[in-house]
């Protein structure tokens, strides 16, 4: 599952939980760049819950987005990811490293309080 929804003018709220195969992968970053159009310094709150590694066939599209991408993260300047896996928290972060102007930080899933906190300021 990946769900986003819009919470404020410029946030955005990720659920991500299971494994996505090509059908789901498609919807969920068609879904991602239609709810930032109009998003300008945006934050994004990601919670992911059970995940497994996408499918191949998924990981191909995200791959062939990954121009779109890039332009779609350019809309934001900060990204929380709430985790209690510490290879998931390790992948997010170094993920804002390829994203100049994107800050992400990885918290575990019982701090969403001082995720919060920390996305807002």
């Amino acid at each position: 599952m990946f769900k986003v929804t819009q919470n404020g003018m410029n946030r955005l709220d990720i659920q991500l939980s299971g494994k996505l195969d090509t059908e789901e992968m498609k919807i969920a970053l068609d879904e991602l760049v239609c709810k930032s159009e109009n998003i300008e310094n945006g934050k994004m709150f990601y919670e992911i819950i059970d995940f497994h590694l996408p499918s191949i066939g998924a990981i191909v599209i995200k791959f062939s987005r990954l121009p779109s991408m890039f332009v779609l993260m350019k809309k934001f300047d900060r990204a929380a990811v709430l985790t209690d896996k510490t290879w998931l928290k390790k992948v997010s972060e170094f993920e804002g490293s390829l994203f100049p102007g994107l800050e992400i930080k990885a918290f575990n899933r019982d701090q969403k309080e001082e995720a919060e906190a920390w996305l807002s300021s």
